[in-house]
C-alpha cells in the first residue's frame, strides 16, 4: 500500500506524525505522505515540521514518509502562486483540495489546480473530461479516495481519467487511525469504483513512480 494522501494533528488529524507512520507501518504500508491542510496562515510553519520528522522516521521505519501539503479551499486565481511557495518550502508532494461534492470548494478549483501543476488533485468530484485530458498532458494524477463522502464521485472519476488518458491514484485522507485501510480493501475499492485488475496495478504503478520522482533518499 502507498498512501499519498493523509492528515496528522498539524492541522485537522488526531495523531501524531510519528503515530500515524507507524500505524501504517502496521497495516503493511510500503510509503507514506503526510499532507496536511495548508494555506498563506500555516505553510510555514506546516512543511518544516513534517521535512524534520520524514526525514528522521524514513530512516527509523522501513517505510518511506514524504513531506507534503494539501492546499485547501484556496481561490483559484491564488493557487498558482501557492503551489510554487509551498515547493519553495520544501514540500515533497504538492496536492490541491478538488472540487469534491460534499465540501464547498470554489468552482475553477480544479482548473486552476492542474494548470499549476499539482502532483495531485484530490478527490475532484465531478471533474470535467477536458479538464482531466489537461491533467493527463501536465503529468497531473487525479485521485480516487477511501474517504467517505469525498468517494461518492470516485465511479466518475475513475471513467472521465480512463477516456481523457490521466494517471489515477488511489489514497485514503486519512484523519484518525480507522481510516487507514489495509492493502486488500483499497483494491476493494478500487474495483468498486468500476477498475479492472490491470487498472489496479496500474493505480500501484503510479504511486511507486510519484514516490520515486519525490523521495527524499
Amino acid at each position: 500500500m502507498i498512501d499519498l494522501h493523509t492528515h496528522s494533528l498539524l492541522s485537522d488529524g488526531l495523531l501524531l506524525p510519528t503515530e500515524l507512520i507507524r500505524r501504517a507501518y502496521m497495516r503493511g504500508y510500503k510509503a507514506i505522505a503526510i499532507t496536511d491542510h495548508i494555506d498563506i496562515s500555516n505553510m510555514e510553519f506546516v512543511i518544516p515540521k513534517l521535512i524534520k520528522v520524514c526525514e528522521r522516521l524514513s530512516s527509523a521505519e522501513e517505510i518511506e514518509v514524504i513531506p507534503g501539503g494539501e492546499l485547501t479551499h484556496i481561490p483559484p486565481g491564488h493557487i498558482p502562486e501557492l503551489v510554487k511557495e509551498a515547493r519553495r518550502l520544501g514540500a515533497r508532494l504538492v496536492l490541491v483540495h478538488g472540487e469534491t461534492l460534499v465540501e464547498p470548494v470554489p468552482e475553477g478549483t480544479n482548473a486552476a489546480a492542474i494548470e499549476a501543476g499539482v502532483d495531485i488533485l484530490a478527490h475532484p468530484g465531478l471533474i470535467t473530461l477536458e479538464e482531466a485530458k489537461k491533467a493527463a498532458r501536465k503529468g497531473v494524477c487525479l485521485e480516487l479516495t477511501t474517504r467517505r463522502g469525498h468517494c461518492l464521485t470516485n465511479g466518475h472519476v475513475a471513467r472521465i481519467a480512463r477516456e481523457a488518458g490521466a494517471s489515477l491514484v488511489l489514497n485514503t485522507d486519512s484523519h484518525a487511525p480507522e481510516d487507514l485501510v489495509t492493502p486488500e480493501q483499497a483494491k476493494k475499492i478500487a474495483r468498486g469504483a468500476g477498475l479492472s485488475e490491470e487498472e489496479i496495478l496500474k493505480l500501484t504503478e503510479n504511486a511507486r513512480e510519484l514516490v520515486e520522482r519525490v523521495s527524499i533518499h
